[in-house]
C-alpha cells in the first residue's frame, strides 16, 4: 500500500481518465496507492473539493491558502478553524513562503504564514508547508510561532540535509516528490537517503512535477510509485519497505483514513 501525502485532485485533467475522479483513483488504485491527501490552494474553490472529493473515503482533505495565492479572499484565524473542524479536514495548508516569484509580497506572506500556523494550533492538526527560496524565513517563523507544538510535514524538499535536519528538530517530516528522481537533484537524494525512516513522506504533488520516467507529462497519484521506487534505491531499500513506512508515517500524522481500504 502506498499513500500519495500530497496531490491536488481538483487541477488534475480529468479528460484522460474517462472525464472523471473515479479513474484518476483507479489508476492510483492498480499502483496500490490506497491513500490520498488533496492539498488545498484556495478558499473559494474548497467547497468544490470537498464536493468532488466527498464519495471517496480513502481521500482526506487540507484547508488553506497557498502563499502565491494572493488574488482571492485572505485566510483568517476564524476561517481556518471554522473549515478545518471538518471530519475529513487533517492538516492545515498549503502554507508557508514562495520568494522564488513573490519575494516582493514577502511581508504578506509571512502574515498568512503565522495565521495558518495559529489555527494550526488552535485545531491541534498538523501544517502542510511549501519553501521556495525562503529556507532562513520559514524555518525562524515555524520556530517564532511554536509550529513544533502540531508538527506537520515540509512537503515537495528541494533542500539539503542542513534544512532538512533543521526541520525535523521542529517536529516536522520530510515529503519528497518527483524532484527526487531527476538528475541534477544531489542535495535533495543526500537528504532522501538521511531522513529517519519513521519521518519519511513521498508524494507527488499532482498535476506537477511528474517523476522519471514520465517527467514533463502531467502527473497523477498513480506514479507516486515511481518516487517511493527511486526513495528505496537510494536507501538500499525494497519498494515494499519504503510503501510500509511512509503509510504508517501518512496515517500516524494526518490520522485519515485509519483502516485499511
Amino acid at each position: 500500500m502506498l499513500a500519495d501525502s500530497h496531490c491536488h485532485l481538483d487541477r488534475i485533467n480529468l479528460a484522460p481518465f474517462g472525464g472523471g475522479l473515479a479513474g484518476v483513483l483507479d489508476a492510483a488504485a492498480a499502483n496500490g496507492v490506497t491513500r490520498l491527501l488533496s492539498v488545498a490552494v484556495d478558499l473559494e474553490n474548497w467547497p468544490a473539493l470537498a464536493r468532488m472529493t466527498e464519495p471517496y473515503p480513502h481521500i482526506a482533505l487540507s484547508v488553506g491558502v497557498h502563499p502565491s495565492e494572493d488574488g482571492g479572499r485572505a485566510p483568517t484565524v476564524k476561517e481556518l478553524v471554522a473549515l478545518g473542524r471538518a471530519s475529513r479536514v487533517v492538516a492545515i495548508g498549503e502554507t508557508g513562503l514562495d520568494y522564488y516569484y513573490g519575494a516582493d509580497s514577502a511581508s504578506r506572506q509571512q502574515d498568512w504564514f503565522r495565521i495558518h500556523i495559529a489555527a494550526a494550533r488552535e485545531l491541534g492538526k498538523p501544517l502542510i508547508v511549501h519553501n521556495r527560496d525562503a529556507r532562513a524565513d520559514t524555518l525562524r517563523i515555524l520556530a517564532e510561532e511554536r509550529a513544533a507544538e502540531v508538527g506537520g510535514v515540509l512537503h515537495c524538499f528541494t533542500e539539503d540535509w542542513a534544512m532538512a535536519e533543521r526541520a525535523l528538530e521542529l517536529n516536522f517530516h520530510i515529503s519528497f516528490s518527483g524532484i527526487v528522481t531527476f538528475k541534477n537533484a544531489k542535495p535533495i537524494q543526500d537528504a532522501a537517503q538521511r531522513v529517519p525512516a519513521n519521518r519519511l513522506l513521498v508524494e507527488t504533488d499532482s498535476p506537477y512535477l511528474a517523476p522519471v520516467p514520465h517527467r514533463g507529462k502531467p502527473n497523477h497519484p498513480a506514479w507516486v510509485r515511481h518516487v517511493a521506487d527511486f526513495v528505496a534505491r537510494l536507501r538500499g531499500e525494497t519498494l515494499e519497505q519504503v510503501a510500509a513506512v511512509t503509510t504508517a508515517n501518512y496515517l500516524r500524522l494526518f490520522g485519515w483514513p485509519a483502516e485499511a481500504v
